[in-house]
């Protein structure tokens, strides 16, 4: 089954010339099923950009994805058009009353930033403190689950001395969680961060399932026991070239960033990139829709409760 999205909205083009089914919203209507709910909270820089990674790889799934995008306020932005954010992005007051499915908060580039200097903390946390009644389950991605950590475990922001950059092994530690079916033992995965999440940090100040961790980058990904809370610490959505992008922005910028670690062929910048982790990625959202959001949330949004959720799959 397809996603649905917005008929004008620029991903549409770029997933179909994929071979991605998407399906406009003008024929989904027509349609007697009950789509799931999907809110994500874009917080990245370049929306258009982050939306389409996001958008790909919640198209892989047997379900059918009503998405909507929410914005965190009304700032102008310096990376996307004003009349793309007007037309298809909402203000967290147009869906506040509303249930959904899920959510998904993307990361930022505030990696550096204490969490009481960012603009918008308070607001993130009033939609992190909503989503506890409205939301079946919410995924945090990169910097959105160090901020999640932060909000549901009150666990101080750890920052790495130097950022973690680079595609590097995991492994996967419970083979009969929900999230991990279907995962290989080991696994590629990129990272883009200065947060620190030690799996011996995480273990000791929290009940979390821990579900896959490197020795280079620590926590990978884990989630609460209800499966309503899932934190994903690196960048699954990333395209083949975003690592690049960075890199060579880092550069622009006379920093003297390390060269992405197995990403590059032989290591070497002139080499170009390529996607090894693009499988697990789509697995991970595939068994997130399926697992955590289908097999947890009541069919009427309408009557929305906790007593909906159990901790068995």
């Amino acid at each position: 089954m397809p996603i649905k999205i917005p008929d004008l909205l620029p991903a549409s083009d770029i997933l179909r010339n994929e071979n991605i089914f998407v399906m406009p919203e003008s024929r989904a209507t027509t349609q007697e099923i009950r789509p799931l709910k999907v809110l994500i909270l874009n917080l990245m820089p370049k929306k258009i950009e982050t939306e389409t990674q996001f958008l790909r790889l919640l198209s892989n799934s047997p379900l059918q994805v009503d998405v909507e995008l929410l914005r965190i306020d009304d700032r102008p932005s310096r990376n996307t058009p004003e009349e793309h954010l007007n037309n298809f992005y909402r203000q967290f007051e147009m869906v506040k009353q509303r249930n959904f499915d899920g959510l998904i908060i993307t990361g930022a580039p505030l990696g550096l930033v204490q969490f009481e200097d960012v603009l918008y903390w308070d607001h993130l946390q009033t939609i992190m403190s909503w989503a506890k009644d409205h939301v079946t389950s919410t995924l945090y991605v990169c910097w959105a689950a160090q901020a999640g950590l932060k909000l549901l475990y009150d666990l101080p922001k750890r920052t790495r001395s130097e950022k973690l950059s680079g595609v590097y092994y995991h492994d996967a530690l419970d083979c009969h969680h929900p999230l991990l079916r279907g995962f290989d033992d080991t696994f590629l995965a990129p990272h883009s961060r200065y947060a620190d999440f030690s799996s011996d940090y995480l273990t000791e100040h929290t009940d979390l399932d821990i579900l896959a961790t490197s020795e280079q980058a620590g926590v990978y990904l884990a989630s609460t026991k209800d499966k309503r809370n899932v934190f994903v610490t690196g960048h699954p959505e990333y395209e083949s070239h975003t690592l690049h992008n960075e890199y060579v922005r880092d550069l622009g910028e006379g920093m003297e960033p390390i060269v992405p670690v197995n990403y590059y062929p032989d290591n070497n910048p002139e080499n170009k990139p390529r996607a090894t982790w693009r499988s697990h990625g789509h697995l991970l959202f595939s068994n997130w829709l399926n697992y955590c959001v289908y097999q947890q949330t009541p069919y009427d949004l309408e009557h929305f409760s906790e007593a909906n959720f159990t901790k068995d799959d």
